[in-house]
């Protein structure tokens, strides 16, 4: 057996061991506080982004909404009907349909803001004509796409889309009739909702603008077509112009009226109608988006809105809730 001589600066064998080993230990110990400090950044970073990405979205249906003039989607709960139209709701996996129902779709959908100049012409884009007035002329199809209600959305929360177009649309609210709803601040056929489905004349008296009123101011009164509610000498050529955001898959689309021709089609009446919008995604990874119009007894609208997003990777999810009044900014 070697034994180490007194002065001899080396180790043992055994000594080697001793020191290996709780080496070993310790830098086991500092590997665990290292990954469980890694771990837990990255999950704060998700738990953020999450939480970014949701608030963006939210903000952005907000300042639309407290900058709109009307509400357009969701309707008011009809008396008729077994599901709650002014509640839309939307889940992934997709949550059951109620009632007769197809599928659960979620939407809001608000006219555009008066102050938006996309294409930059130093006109709004609200202001299709460019008088200075907003939506006071609008056409049987009150959104001027072809298509019952707004173009590729579900606007009666049944679960279809575009129902019938061929035949119905100049039916703004999709329920199997149209141009009964004119536009004089009565609920006229019933269905717990105002104003939403007027004709070309708009408040149905058959006259240019109001019977017996000079509308425009210039000395005349009831000059032209019953069709021309601002008396200008054109007819229905001031559309409302929706902002929608839907869910396409997991995405938050927010979709914007254009006032050039993007979908390359110029016919029957000019180059830009409803059809011309743009679309982006303004939230990712959506597990739920539920849209709630409240009537709170006033004359005013207010928006319930709940989003919520999952990380598809951590399974972390962030839900947000507010509420926003359709006009409260103007």
């Amino acid at each position: 057996m070697l034994n180490r001589r007194q002065g001899d600066p080396g180790f043992t064998y055994i000594e080697l061991l001793i020191v290996v080993s709780i080496t070993g230990m310790v830098m086991l110990a500092l590997m665990g506080v290292v990954n469980t400090a890694t771990e837990t950044t990255s999950t704060v970073g998700t738990r953020n982004d999450l939480v970014q990405q949701t608030r963006f979205a939210l903000n952005r249906m907000v300042d639309m909404t407290r900058r709109s003039p009307k509400l357009m989607l969701p309707l008011r709960d009809r008396p008729d009907t077994n599901f709650p139209e002014n509640i839309r709701e939307q889940t992934i996996p997709p949550s059951p349909p109620i009632g007769d129902q197809t599928f659960a779709t979620a939407v809001l959908a608000i006219t555009l803001p008066h102050d938006i100049d996309l294409d930059q012409d130093g006109i709004p884009d609200a202001d299709d004509d460019g008088d200075g007035l907003f939506d006071e002329d609008l056409p049987n199809d009150n959104t001027h796409d072809f298509f019952p209600g707004i173009m590729g959305i579900d606007d009666d929360g049944d679960g279809s889309v575009d129902e019938n177009p061929s035949n119905w649309w100049d039916d703004d609210e999709v329920n199997g009739v149209y141009n009964e709803d004119p536009k004089n601040g009565i609920d006229d056929d019933g269905d717990g909702n105002i104003d939403e489905d007027t004709a070309s004349d708009m408040n149905g008296d058959g006259c240019p603008g109001i019977c017996g009123v000079d509308d425009d101011g210039k000395g005349d009164i009831d000059e032209g077509s019953n069709d021309d509610d601002d008396e200008d000498g054109s007819t229905f050529e001031d559309p409302y112009d929706p902002v929608v955001y839907y869910l396409n898959g997991n995405s938050l689309i927010e979709r914007l009226p254009a006032r050039w021709n993007t979908d390359g089609i110029s016919s029957p009446d000019g180059p830009v109608d409803g059809r011309d919008f743009i679309e982006a995604p303004i939230a990712e990874n959506v597990t739920r988006f539920r849209v709630e119009r409240l009537d709170d007894g006033n004359a005013d609208e207010v928006v319930d809105l709940i989003l919520e997003l999952t990380d598809p990777n951590t399974g972390e999810s962030i839900a947000l809730h507010t509420s926003v009044r359709v006009g409260g900014a103007l």
